[in-house]
């Protein structure tokens, strides 16, 4: 049997020949089978990472990202590429200073701080990405897509959702479809605390997993956060909106409050299937501030 905790051997040896030493390896992947991510450590203080993309599409989507919109970021705010195998699905990527928010304990000023930053850089990503050509169809029909899941979501959540929540869901699905035309954007697609790191000693941020990157509405790469970080904390609503340097149109608003119930719906069918209580809780939670009108 494969140890998912070490790479490959063959995968170690390109990813030693491409650094050009053997490096000293790690496992850094999430306590899940399809996340397979490794720490290099070289002598002395050079740190790389070797990740294996769970699908074909993630690894493009990431790739293409890194080669393309990530710079946008400087240095320090996304991994660079340092190689790749489209054979493997592997990427090894240079270190990014700073660790995942999530795991920090640091002060609400500073944790405010960090989702500024966050914020500034998510603009700057929103701003590079190419919209021409096919990618502008794909970003302009996202919401319709979006409503699209919907369906499928709620058919698989059966019983996990009373008829009252399927009929919001279902609506709000559709007003989705009606909303006019929003600002498009080459999004993260999985911005939220457990990607966005933070350096307290450079007071900088950095963004990391472009695997879910893609052409869409800009609103969309605020989901999580919205129905996770920002549910008791709208002062890191406010900081990230300030770094990204506008506030969300009431149509925007609208669309992050559409798109939250198909995540909630999302997250109580992922959740179980994951064996994931964190995911059920946040699609559960989501859904009953939106029972209650007072999702925001």
């Amino acid at each position: 049997m494969t140890d998912p905790t070490t790479p490959p051997a063959a995968l170690l040896a390109w990813a030693g020949r491409e650094l050009g030493a053997r490096p000293a390896v790690e496992d850094a992947g999430h306590p899940r089978a399809s996340s397979r991510v490794w720490r290099l450590d070289l002598p002395g203080t050079a740190r790389f990472y070797l990740k294996v993309s769970p699908k074909a599409v993630m690894y493009e989507r990431e790739t293409l990202a890194l080669r393309s919109a990530a710079p946008a970021l400087g240095a320090g705010g996304a991994p660079q590429l340092r190689a790749s195998s489209a054979e493997d699905l592997a990427l090894l990527l240079t270190a990014v200073p700073g660790r995942p928010l999530k795991q920090l304990e640091i002060s609400p000023v500073e944790e405010a701080r960090a989702h500024r930053h966050g914020g500034a850089l998510l603009a700057r990503l929103h701003a590079a990405g190419d919209l021409s050509g096919p990618r502008r169809a794909e970003a302009a029909q996202a919401l319709q897509a979006a409503a699209d899941g919907a369906e499928g979501h709620l058919a698989s959540a059966g019983d996990r959702l009373t008829a009252p929540e399927q009929k919001l869901v279902s609506r709000l699905a559709e007003e989705l479809r009606n909303l006019p035309p929003l600002p498009l954007a080459y999004i993260h697609g999985d911005a939220w605390d457990r990607n966005l790191l933070w350096s307290t000693s450079r007071q900088q941020a950095g963004w990391i997993d472009f695997e879910r990157s893609r052409a869409a509405t800009a609103v969309q790469d605020f989901v999580l956060m919205a129905c996770s970080t920002w549910t008791d904390r709208p002062d890191l609503r406010a900081a990230c909106l300030q770094g990204y340097g506008r506030n969300l149109t009431v149509e925007e608003q609208h669309a992050l409050t559409c798109l939250a119930a198909i995540d909630a719906v999302s997250c109580l069918v992922r959740g179980p299937k994951l064996d994931d209580p964190h995911v059920t809780a946040r699609g559960r939670r989501t859904l009953d501030r939106l029972m209650a009108g007072v999702f925001a």
